[in-house]
């Protein structure tokens, strides 16, 4: 256990950190939720909006340096291909990325 004023304070803003970044995270992974459960559906409007949702979701969470931007940027990217996939699939693509 801390002994000090300095590393009691430490401990304190440390809890409070924890409890901010575990926050944001959890609110990343419901919007994630919310676009996967379109994408699954095959609603493409919808997971076109929600897509909006986590980009700004996903860019909010790696400026307060929660995650890492290239982590962001990466599913990002991903969750991107995927509505792309489902956009060639409804369209009649039949791309490899469609079947993937």
């Amino acid at each position: 256990m801390a002994h000090s004023l300095s590393a009691k304070k430490r401990v304190r803003q440390t809890e409070k950190r924890r409890a901010q970044n575990r926050h944001r995270k959890v609110l990343v992974k419901d919007v994630i939720k919310s676009y996967t459960a379109a994408i699954t559906s095959g609603d493409v409007s919808k997971a076109e909006v929600e897509l909006q949702k986590v980009v700004v979701r996903l860019d909010k969470t790696a400026a307060t340096k929660t995650i890492h931007k290239n982590a962001a940027s990466r599913k990002r990217s991903r969750l991107t291909k995927r509505l792309n996939a489902l956009k060639a699939a409804k369209a009649g693509g039949g791309t490899k990325a469609a079947t993937a």
